[in-house]
């Protein structure tokens, strides 16, 4: 539990606007009003471990939206200090699919009253053969090919509005759409803890292994994903024809997708996938290709406050 007398150190992101510095105002008052508050913004990956490194026992509390909580939880993870971390989150991004998954409030202050009242939890962790961690969710195949084609249209449509009223929440289902009608030809070898559950001879759309939830501002991909439960969830779908895509996505609208005839789920430990030459997107940063990468859940690797 968080007491009043926890001082709080909260991390903005040095790139967002005037309208978010405004937005944030008011939550950063109620978290005064409970607790010590210092603020540090920060835009490089330097800048980032010179203000963790004088955190302290501080509680870390991002402001942000998944890429800001990716960058902090790498950040202590790669500086050997997220064992002992407990981390917060004001979600201030487009898509906030993590704060999604853990039922914080997407109103800035009522995230603040979870920080102030909230519980302090373990959190799971995916990390993969390199050392690099996942904290939402990774995937491959035409879930990857969405979010490069998305990230696109996020950026074009982002500047088309106010603030948080633009357009660029509508890049992941523009990026998935395009994505359907040139959908990779993705051909893998997938291990679940060690045993095969597909090969090269039978063809894959796509394979997700979450930690949470939610893709794409809501898109529930691997639905049942809890990161709290020490197990990642993966999802290989094999929809590949032209009706069973649309059924797939129909399906995959609603969260229902992984109950289809052609999709595989599994909760497990670690999975490793090779193959056909393939993108991947870890927590919407995109990467490859690559023909070979694995991973494996991390069970209570760090804190966070989450709301009773």
């Amino acid at each position: 539990m968080v007491r009043a007398v926890d001082p709080l150190l909260v991390i903005t992101n040095g790139d967002a606007g005037t309208a978010d510095d405004e937005a944030i105002e008011p939550a950063l008052a109620l978290l005064r009003d409970h607790c010590s508050v210092e603020v540090q913004s920060t835009s490089k990956p330097g800048e980032l471990d010179g203000v963790l490194q004088r955190a302290g026992s501080r509680r870390i509390i991002v402001a942000g939206g998944d890429g800001s909580l990716h960058a902090v939880v790498a950040a202590l993870h790669r500086r050997h200090d997220l064992g002992e971390a407990v981390v917060g989150l004001l979600p201030m991004g487009t898509g906030n699919d993590f704060a999604r998954t853990l039922e914080i409030p997407l109103d800035l202050e009522e995230a603040a009253k979870v920080i102030v009242n909230g519980e302090v939890r373990p959190m799971d962790l995916i990390v993969d053969e390199l050392g690099e961690i996942v904290v939402n969710n990774v995937h491959v195949g035409a879930g990857a090919q969405a979010s490069r084609r998305g990230a696109r249209w996020k950026d074009r449509l982002g500047s088309i509005g106010v603030g948080k009223a633009n357009l660029g929440k509508l890049g992941y289902p523009i990026g998935a759409a395009l994505a359907a009608f040139h959908p990779p030809s993705v051909h893998m070898h997938v291990e679940v803890d060690g045993e095969v559950v597909t090969d090269l001879d039978r063809p894959v759309l796509m394979v997700a292994i979450g930690n949470g939830a939610n893709v794409g501002g809501g898109t529930e991909l691997t639905p049942e994903a809890d990161p709290q439960d020490g197990k990642i969830d993966v999802m290989i779908s094999h929809s590949t024809g032209v009706v069973a895509k649309l059924g797939y996505a129909l399906r995959l609208s609603r969260g229902e997708h992984h109950r289809r005839d052609d999709v595989q789920y599994f909760r497990a430990s670690q999975v490793a996938v090779s193959g056909d030459e393939f993108y991947i997107s870890a927590d919407g940063e995109i990467s490859g290709p690559e023909r070979q990468r694995s991973w494996r859940v991390e069970p209570g690797a760090y804190s966070f406050i989450l709301p009773r």
